[in-house]
């Protein structure tokens, strides 16, 4: 298992969010976190990441206990975090940005042909590479923040959000690129996302957040099946 979370509880201050939610993530999976806002899955990835503390529960990683490892050294374990809204460096090119995730020792290695592949998934950010990104649509900055992300070589990517305010056609080829950044790269992918036909379409494994507790889990298929999920998430 390659990312195990096991009874988490973490929140702000003395106000829990996460009350006591188990995942298990295995190496080669694409696992999809669905839910209503606010039920605490953007505070999952940054209890994960280590911005947020945790409280009580535990999170093992490779082996590891992460929760023992400072925030600054996580991604040099192979953990990358694509937060929501993008949050590229507007002043700084494409490329500048790309290089930004190349910080990691296993980055630095790999950084040609990482950003050989990131150019290859997403070939717009080629030929924008010496343009300002704040400059960029919404879909390039997402293409760059992804693309910053995956220059770090990580082995767990968690991509928080990726289609927030995108169009429907956007929104579809970053997922295609997911697929693709997946099985090119043998990545594991921990994906948050509000579209949940396809979050759970792509999916192995899908969890179901309410109110910072799991009250569903399952396969795509067993979710994608379950009445609950066909009422509440995806309109039928």
């Amino acid at each position: 298992m390659l990312l195990e979370i096991d009874g988490l509880v973490a929140g702000y201050s003395a106000l829990p969010v996460l009350n006591g939610i188990s995942v298990a993530v295995r190496e080669g999976e694409f696992v999809s976190i669905v839910g209503p806002n606010g039920a605490g899955k953007s505070t999952l990835f940054k209890t994960i990441s280590g911005t947020v503390a945790a409280m009580s529960g535990g999170i093992r990683y490779d082996g590891h206990d992460l929760l023992a490892v400072p925030a600054s050294q996580r991604p040099h374990l192979g953990i990358a975090h694509v937060p929501e809204g993008r949050q590229v460096f507007a002043s700084m090119t494409v490329l500048e940005n790309l290089e930004m995730g190349a910080y990691t020792a296993a980055g630095r290695r790999d950084w040609s042909r990482n950003l050989a592949r990131i150019y290859e998934w997403f070939p717009v950010l080629k030929q924008r590479a010496r343009q300002l990104a704040g400059t960029l649509s919404g879909g390039e900055q997402q293409m760059v923040a992804i693309g910053r992300g995956l220059a770090s070589s990580p082995r767990l990517l968690m991509l928080d959000e990726p289609s927030m305010g995108l169009s429907p056609a956007i929104a579809d080829f970053i997922f295609e690129r997911l697929i693709d950044i997946r099985r090119d790269a043998k990545l594991t992918i921990l994906l948050v996302e509000q579209r949940v036909a396809e979050a759970l379409q792509f999916a192995d494994h899908g969890y179901v957040l309410e109110t910072g507790r799991v009250v569903l889990e399952g396969t795509h298929d067993t979710l994608q099946a379950d009445d609950r999920v066909r009422r509440a998430y995806l309109g039928m």
